[in-house]
């Protein structure tokens, strides 16, 4: 199985179990912070890119005004499709698009916001040379990125329960592509390939995420998101046994009640 090919397909029971226990217990509190900044550029045209399952698409939808037009992509139509089954009533373009090659005019928009999707992008210089091209002049790119995996607690529990399950082949999914576009060096070089001239600034932000029990961020990680594809691949009891695996050491390491534990990402922000 090529692993890094796989890393990008979301589709089957992903999308639906990324968006019920993925979601709540990561992304949510960095879709309001995102929104947040959005809505103080007072923008009229927005592209969001990587939508995925509509988190942050929602919490534009809340923040800005009706006025503001609201396009959201994604690469994946599965995840699309859940997005738009849970949106709400406010008017959202949604389009299944490459951020490679993003199927809109020149200068369209104000500003294009994407979360946690640009480590997914094969060709980054590319992918941000795009997201220049679709922006008006002086309009903003904003997007984030997790930090490293030791600063991201439960992924970093997973991935070593993992690699003691399957010490010949671990599955690396999370360590390789969330967490593996970290480096504020790498970023500012591929922003410069893609175009951007300006300074990007940078901020990192922490935050806690929250779980009923261990439970539930093994179902997330092992479960709704691509590290499955990896798992599935040894074998027809692999997830089952994955996941209980790193629901025991989730448990170990956090206790058996309601746990919390740490979470870290980057900001960043680049004008065209």
């Amino acid at each position: 199985m090529d692993a890094h090919r796989t890393d990008k397909v979301f589709a089957g029971s992903i999308p639906e179990l990324y968006d019920t226990y993925l979601v709540p217990l990561i992304f949510e509190s960095y879709a309001a912070d995102l929104a947040g900044r959005v809505a103080s550029w007072h923008p009229k045209k927005v592209l969001e890119i990587a939508a995925g399952t509509g988190v942050v698409t929602r919490a534009l939808a809340s923040a800005l005004p009706r006025s503001t037009a609201i396009v959201a992509t994604d690469l994946n139509q599965p995840m699309l499709d859940r997005a738009q089954a849970v949106a709400g009533s406010r008017p959202v373009e949604w389009r299944q698009a490459d951020a490679m090659q993003l199927p809109f005019e020149d200068g369209q928009f104000d500003l294009v916001v994407c979360q946690f999707g640009v480590m997914f992008f094969p060709e980054k210089p590319r992918a941000f040379a795009e997201a220049r091209r679709v922006l008006a002049p002086g309009g903003m790119y904003l997007f984030n990125v997790w930090d490293r995996i030791e600063e991201n607690e439960f992924a970093h529990v997973v991935t070593n329960a993992l690699a003691g399950l399957f010490p010949a082949a671990p599955p690396a999914f999370l360590a390789r592509t969330p967490h593996g576009y970290h480096e504020r060096l790498s970023i500012e070089q591929d922003l410069r390939l893609g175009g951007f001239i300006t300074e990007a600034k940078f901020e990192t932000v922490a935050s806690r995420s929250h779980a009923a029990s261990g439970r539930i961020p093994a179902i997330a990680y092992c479960q709704g998101t691509p590290l499955r594809n990896e798992i599935e691949a040894v074998g027809p009891n692999a997830l089952s046994s994955a996941t209980d695996v790193c629901t025991a050491a989730m448990t170990e390491k956090f206790g058996p009640g309601p746990i919390n534990g740490k979470i870290q990402a980057h900001i960043v922000m680049i004008a065209a």
